[in-house]
């Protein structure tokens, strides 16, 4: 039999049927592709970026597609994102909400479209619907790291003036974090007395303005705790003003700890200025939240709450710890300076998020 052989002035249609028709096969494929939803309350932090990062690689390794929103906290406009990705069928939703009462309309309406939704790092106000929450023991992390901080403390026989930079109290985690903070020092009243609980709404100026008013009723302070390490740059700054900003060996240290495990809580751990930092295991959770949107499509029962048990790190064991964690590997240990200034107004995390999505600086 003789095989088909086009001539040479039909050569170039057979090419370029040949290119349409894997074109075709190329995009009938990725219009296959499962895709996810994921809306970030903010993008504004090194913990978020680091987590949004986390999360798209978990998606990536899947071969599913992710739809990015971020609300630049705004609850409204995260709402309207959330019912963007419902008209566009997507086959599951990740959401860090706002705060715990806002995010209750969005899982209604994410239920009504059976779709699957995840909550990642903040939790919902009581409710009955149906959803997911992948969560650090934000109590339990921060009562081990003060714990460990009293034990600092009790290496000497001197009193304590202890302070909080408390978070956004809206925030069900900030609240965690204040109860943790307040149980694990209510047993060792002898020797440590708070003299200031801050208010800071997870805001820099309200931060370093409280550190500094702190400071100015009481200049023995010489005990802190920080909700979060984003805000150490605020706390840094109030404490070099009163020239109190000293390393652990050197006199007249003020014990420093704080809470999420980004590179400033590094390379401060690292040159010695900080005692101790709760961290939140980012890769865990973003794991656990990917896996959670693949189980709920399956019907696979969940409990409603996935916890992050995260970790202590400490002068102790920062040579065995570090690696695990997240801040510690954006960064070379000890490279650079340790951050002392506020964060800029356009900062690298929105330059991240305008790049990635196209959405212009607001």
């Amino acid at each position: 039999m003789l095989a088909f052989r086009p001539a040479r002035s039909h050569t170039w249609l057979v090419a370029f049927l040949a290119a349409v028709l894997g074109l075709s096969s190329c995009h009938h494929d990725t219009a296959k592709r499962e895709k996810v939803g994921v809306a970030f309350e903010t993008l504004q932090t090194e913990f978020w970026v680091a987590s949004l990062e986390d999360i798209r690689s978990q998606l990536q390794s899947r071969q599913i597609d992710m739809r990015l929103a971020v609300a630049d906290g705004d609850a409204y406009r995260q709402l309207e994102q959330v019912n963007s990705f419902i008209a566009r069928r997507v086959d599951g939703m990740i959401v860090t909400p706002k705060d715990a009462q806002t995010i209750i309309p969005m899982i209604q309406a994410a239920n009504q479209a059976r779709i699957p939704i995840v909550l990642f790092n903040r939790p919902p106000a009581t409710n009955d619907l149906k959803w997911v929450a992948v969560v650090a023991d934000n109590y339990g992390i921060a009562k081990a790291t003060v714990a460990y901080m009293v034990q600092v403390a009790r290496k000497s026989p001197r009193k304590y003036k202890a302070i909080i930079l408390m978070g956004d109290l809206s925030d069900l985690n900030g609240i965690k974090r204040w109860d943790g903070f307040e149980d694990a020092i209510r047993e060792h009243g002898d020797m440590i007395e708070v003299v200031a609980r801050i208010p800071t709404d997870w805001n820099q100026e309200k931060a370093q303005a409280g550190v500094v008013n702190a400071f100015q009723a009481h200049h023995d302070i010489n005990f802190i705790f920080c909700s979060s390490d984003f805000l150490f740059p605020s706390v840094v700054s109030a404490l070099k003003a009163v020239g109190k900003y000293r390393k652990i060996d050197e006199d007249g240290h003020v014990i420093l700890g704080g809470f999420d495990g980004d590179k400033t809580a590094c390379q401060m751990l690292a040159a010695g200025y900080l005692d101790a930092d709760g961290v939140q295991d980012l890769r865990f959770e973003a794991l656990a939240a990917v896996q959670a949107i693949a189980d709920l499509k399956v019907g696979k029962p969940l409990s409603q709450i996935i916890p992050d048990p995260g970790f202590v790190i400490n002068q102790d064991n920062l040579k065995e710890m570090r690696s695990r964690m997240w801040g510690c590997e954006i960064t070379a240990p000890g490279s650079g300076p340790v951050v002392t200034s506020l964060l800029p107004r356009l900062s690298p995390e929105r330059n991240l998020r305008r790049k990635v999505n196209g959405i212009p600086r607001s």
